[in-house]
């Protein structure tokens, strides 16, 4: 039994403690982006495949990533090398690639709502991980939203069929979605839960990413079903490392069990050192402030050059973590 397993039965059970916290690294960004996924070297040259999947090795050999989602194509490349044998971390392959996160130079495809769309074969993935992420988002838009949920249906059923598990990733779309005088977070909570329902069991995800729309959204799904339907948090997209960790801070507290955080979501100088944040504040207790000073001090030891300086990078600068940052103190 992998460590999410033991994770997951105990969250199930109500007897959750910060030590079961759920950290997934996703590293799955030649999915999005191609050739330009693993940014560029020293001399301005784009860096390869090879060395994109160094940081990969590192969270796996780090131990404090729960899970590691790649592409299958990475996978492939480490089940070969047997590192996943060698360590309590599970293996997950970005089993979507919708057309919203078609991140290629030159590209218009973000501009537009998803269109389901999968390159691994179930059956091809099955061999090199148990675990896949399923992605998709609400529209409020009858053609588009029945498109979605019909593809995630014929999934559901590929993967059983195959023995193969999944998460479920509901990202808030990037384009505006109407929702008339209700915001967007109780929509996406209503249509979420409703489409969970007449799920069975065996199909069921093993928990649910959504995106940090404040404490009354997040703990409207915690507390709606928790034996049966875990809740997590999707990426960090903006602001300094303050905000990222405040954000976490405030998703646990609120009932998230689970996180991901990716390079490509949020630029970080180190992606160990960061996740090593991201635990102090879940395992230990420690504040967002106290952390982001930890993660600049361990930046100084190993080396490297911050992105932002330690007084820019204290700050909260996004409003809804701001407001609510006096609750979950």
């Amino acid at each position: 039994m992998r460590r999410i397993d033991e994770k997951l039965a105990k969250i199930a059970r109500g007897l959750y403690g910060p030590r079961d916290f759920i950290l997934t690294f996703c590293k799955d960004a030649d999915l999005l982006r191609g050739c330009s996924a693993a940014g560029r070297d020293p001399d301005g040259r784009l860096r390869n495949a090879p060395a994109y999947r160094g940081d990969m090795r590192r969270v796996i050999e780090s131990d404090l990533a729960d899970i590691v989602l790649t592409s299958l194509s990475s996978a492939e490349v480490f089940s070969e090398e047997g590192i996943y044998a060698r360590s309590n971390v599970t293996p997950a392959v970005r089993l979507t690639d919708n057309t919203d996160i078609w991140q290629v130079r030159g590209g218009r495809y973000t501009q537009f709502p998803a269109i389901p769309f999968r390159s691994s074969r179930l059956e091809n993935v099955r061999p090199v991980a148990n675990l896949g992420l399923y992605a998709l988002g609400f529209y409020n838009d009858i053609d588009i939203d029945h498109g979605t949920l019909s593809a995630y249906a014929e999934f559901r059923q590929s993967a059983a069929s195959v023995g193969l598990r999944h998460l479920l990733r509901v990202g808030d779309p990037p384009i505006r979605v109407d929702t008339g005088e209700e915001d967007y977070a109780a929509y996406r909570n209503d249509a979420l839960t409703r489409s969970l329902a007449g799920v069975a069991t065996k199909e069921r995800p093993l928990f649910v990413e959504v995106g940090y729309h404040g404490p009354r959204a997040m703990e409207e799904l915690a507390d709606w079903d928790p034996a049966r339907v875990i809740f997590g948090l999707t990426g960090f997209k903006e602001g300094t490392t303050r905000d990222c960790l405040e954000r976490l801070v405030q998703g646990e507290r609120y009932g998230a069990r689970t996180a991901s955080f990716s390079r490509i979501d949020f630029d970080c100088e180190d992606p160990v050192l960061m996740m090593r944040a991201m635990r102090h504040v879940v395992r230990e207790g420690m504040s967002s402030r106290e952390a982001v000073q930890t993660y600049h001090a361990d930046l100084e030891v190993a080396g490297l050059a911050p992105i932002r300086p330690l007084q820019e990078d204290i700050e909260l600068t996004v409003p809804l973590l701001s407001r609510n940052h006096s609750r979950a103190a």
